[in-house]
């Protein structure tokens, strides 16, 4: 599976794989307790390939940050809780990806993107696999 089918729905915990377009919205699995479910095309869906983290020179596409995060952890899941101090989150993010732009990446957008790594290594997905889109 590739990020283009895993989405992040606003107001709803975890990630969700889409399972198929339907009328008026899309059905999904639930990455959290595999539950299926329908959500209207009103919910503000995002799919995590056409999710960017600022850096001071560009966007960085999230597999990419995914990718680094998984070479630095050896695949397995992050070093930091999600739910760390902001100053923790910071510190590991700055290791991971030194030229983040910490005027435009919060906390909160950190916490987010070390949930959903880790939740996308519970799953098994396959980073490797996911096409380099930029330099590393």
């Amino acid at each position: 599976m590739s990020l283009e089918k895993i989405l992040a729905i606003s107001k709803k915990p975890g990630l969700f794989k889409l399972v198929n377009p339907s009328r008026g919205g899309y059905i999904v699995t639930s990455m959290l307790d595999q539950r299926r479910s329908f959500v209207k095309m009103d919910k503000n869906l995002s799919l995590l390939s056409e999710i960017s983290v600022y850096t001071l020179e560009a966007e960085l596409p999230l597999a990419d940050v995914f990718k680094k995060i998984f070479k630095k952890e050896d695949g397995k899941k992050t070093a930091v809780n999600p739910k760390a101090s902001k100053d923790a989150l910071e510190a590991y993010f700055f290791s991971v990806l030194p030229n983040f732009d910490e005027d435009r990446v919060y906390s909160s957008d950190i916490k987010k993107i070390i949930k959903w790594y880790n939740l996308l290594v519970e799953d098994g997905f396959d980073f490797q696999s996911q096409e380099q889109t930029s330099e590393s």
